[in-house]
């Protein structure tokens, strides 16, 4: 992310992306919350990576180099929040649980004008309300620095289904698996076997968002089975992989 648009204020809208289309790195002077009401969204800093489906949303905080990517027909709401506010005092990227009353609620929200009227502060002050109560998701993906992480992390993110030890990936990057898993620890803050599901978990979520079959997920992101995958999946995002909110169509552009 070498060319950083600055974009002083956030916008409010609605947004359609096909797949694979990208919003180019930039920065805004405000908070901004990116939800994919439709397809998944990933948004990508210089500290890793996020993936959010339409029952999660992502908290971009104000000054924050970030850029989009659409997976699958991405309906892409944006709500942005001045710098001076910060009602879920966050500082960092983080991904928030969307439930069916605050879906709908963002969905109002960035399609309705803003008029300043009364009705419209007080949607704005009901949807605050529920951002502060979503629960956070780890689903961060992080980029690591040192060089035999982060070349051990390209072979895997090359193929998430490869199924090697950390020793045995060692081998190949030339560190001991005492010396990696020290390096996730401090590097990423998490153990190797939580990054790979991590990042098995993302993969798949961009296959599904583009209607590969549960089945070939599993295969394709390292899971034994689809029963394997489904249980995984189910425990981190409260839902099976076949599970989409009901699509509100609506203008967008």
């Amino acid at each position: 992310m070498t060319e950083v648009r600055h974009q002083p204020t956030a916008p409010t809208r609605t947004r359609r992306l096909a797949s694979r289309a990208a919003i180019e790195a930039h920065r805004h002077d405000d908070h901004q919350i990116v939800y994919a009401g439709r397809g998944v969204v990933a948004v990508t800093t210089g500290a890793g990576s996020w993936v959010a489906p339409a029952t999660r949303a992502i908290w971009v905080p104000a000054g924050t180099v970030h850029a989009h990517e659409a997976h699958g027909e991405l309906q892409l709401h944006l709500v942005g929040l001045p710098a001076a506010e910060n009602p879920l005092a966050l500082h960092t990227p983080t991904v928030l649980a969307v439930g069916p009353l605050l879906r709908e609620l963002i969905i109002a929200y960035t399609r309705a004008p803003d008029d300043g009227s009364a009705e419209r502060a007080r949607l704005r002050a009901v949807l605050l309300d529920q951002l502060r109560a979503s629960p956070q998701q780890p689903l961060h993906l992080p980029t690591p620095s040192s060089p035999p992480l982060r070349a051990l992390c390209e072979i895997l993110r090359a193929d998430p289904a490869d199924g090697r030890t950390l020793a045995e990936l060692g081998r190949e990057v030339g560190a001991s698996d005492r010396t990696l898993s020290r390096l996730f620890r401090g590097d990423l803050g998490m153990t190797f076997p939580q990054w790979r599901t991590q990042l098995r978990l993302h993969h798949a979520l961009v296959l599904l968002a583009e209607q590969t079959p549960v089945t070939t997920v599993a295969h394709r992101c390292g899971w034994s089975s689809a029963s394997a995958f489904i249980d995984v999946f189910r425990r981190t995002f409260g839902h099976t992989p076949g599970y989409r909110p009901k699509d509100t169509g609506g203008p967008a552009d």
